[in-house]
């Protein structure tokens, strides 16, 4: 009788703890080794009896990661919104003057990446209104940073609709991205190997790269694709429709959920 009404006390008093947080859990510095022994059991037995529990404290926190994340990436965005949508060194797709501006990290050797390039180059065709940045982000390896630098040094030759075509030829590519593979569109297309060669070693190709990767790191970007619209970072291939929607919705509220 002692046992279970000792049992029940100490059961009180552990999920009065829990309740009212940290301050009064500090408190179980108070209890004898016995007790905590008997509380460890006590807190196992009902975990075992009711695991659903668990499920439920997985998914709270998951809930406060998620929102910890999107407050620290609403204010990484208003901190770096200069730099993603006006980087001298970004690639610009579309109208330049465009009233609505979608950011995308990629990677040559994403397929993913490869999988959304058909959604953006239907957003381009379908929006004459839409300016899109397209940002260098090489997180699968040594070719894809190879195959960044490339691309960022070509921009040094070609504008507009020339560079995009040199995007997607590289993008769009079968098999391992890499240096040689990315000259090889370059060459083909017809453009000054050697200037392209010493642009690579520029400080400005590297700077381009440090940037983007700053960008990421403040973004919080975990792999690529990952676009970013109004006040939001969107990661993965969603398709295009989810894009058309976003897109429509910044235009219309400056939100990309209204």
């Amino acid at each position: 009788m002692r046992f279970s009404l000792l049992k029940s006390c100490q059961a009180a008093i552990l999920l009065g703890a829990m309740a009212f947080g940290p301050s009064a859990m500090a408190q179980k510095a108070e209890f004898s080794d016995q007790q905590r022994q008997a509380i460890g059991e006590i807190v196992r037995d009902y975990l075992l009896k009711n695991p659903e529990l668990l499920q439920e404290v997985i998914a709270e926190l998951e809930k406060r990661q998620a929102e910890s994340q999107r407050v620290a990436q609403a204010s990484a965005l208003k901190e770096t919104r200069q730099s993603l949508l006006n980087a001298p060194h970004s690639l610009v797709v579309g109208n330049p003057s465009g009233d609505v501006t979608l950011v995308e990290f990629f990677d040559y050797n994403c397929g993913y990446c490869k999988q959304a390039l058909n959604d953006l180059q239907t957003l381009v065709k379908s929006d004459p209104k839409l300016r899109v940045v397209l940002k260098d982000f090489p997180v699968l390896g040594p070719d894809s940073v190879e195959a960044s630098r490339v691309s960022l040094a070509v921009k040094n030759q070609l504008q507009g609709e020339k560079l995009f075509d040199y995007h997607v030829k590289v993008l769009g590519a079968r098999g391992r991205v890499n240096g040689e593979r990315a000259m090889s569109v370059a060459k083909e297309m017809g453009l000054d190997m050697a200037r392209l060669q010493k642009d690579m070693a520029g400080p400005e190709v590297l700077s381009a790269l440090q940037e983007n990767a700053g960008l990421g790191d403040k973004l919080s970007l975990t792999g690529t694709p990952a676009f970013i619209i109004g006040d939001e970072v969107i990661p993965g291939a969603v398709g295009l429709e989810p894009l058309k929607q976003v897109v429509a919705n910044v235009r219309r509220c400056g939100k990309a959920n209204c």
